[in-house]
């Protein structure tokens, strides 16, 4: 697929992080490769908590958009759909390891960990440099009919 999964299954959706259709927000663009999910995101000044580095609600905001579309993906291949299932986060946990630069691009890769009916543990990491900045643990879930997020791509 040529296409980031936020463009090829959700062009409209108005996520801040993920979504296409929202001209303010960070512009997340997932791809497969593999096993993974990994996507490539240059920070702006205005992403900075200081000169120089990225604030931590940022490197919040990226890994749970990009963790999210890897247990969409992931629970897309399990029910062998076309289309993924809206995946909400129900818990994440985000580990700041050292100060995230601004000075250039930021690498985020996402893998499935555990598969469990409608629930997906994933895990996640922010490098720059060559050097991992922040990881993630999270719990998604692929929600049904009735829920807010229900269609919302």
């Amino acid at each position: 697929m040529t296409q980031s999964l936020q463009d090829h299954y959700a062009p409209n959706n108005s996520c801040f992080g993920c979504g296409p259709a929202n001209p303010d927000g960070l512009g997340i663009k997932s791809f497969v490769d593999g096993d993974e999910i990994v996507c490539t995101w240059q920070p702006q000044t205005m992403h900075q908590a200081f000169p120089g580095v990225l604030n931590g609600g940022i490197i919040g905001a990226l890994l749970d958009c990009h963790c999210n579309w890897a247990a969409a993906y992931h629970q897309m291949l399990a029910q062998g759909v076309a289309v993924p299932p809206c995946t909400v986060t129900a818990e994440y946990s985000i580990k700041l390891r050292r100060p995230t630069p601004t000075d250039g691009p930021l690498e985020l890769r996402a893998q499935l960990v555990e598969l469990d009916g409608n629930r997906a543990q994933i895990t996640g990491t922010l490098t720059a440099n060559g050097s991992i900045c922040a990881t993630c643990d999270g719990l998604f879930i692929a929600v049904e009919a009735g829920h807010p997020a229900f269609h919302r791509w």
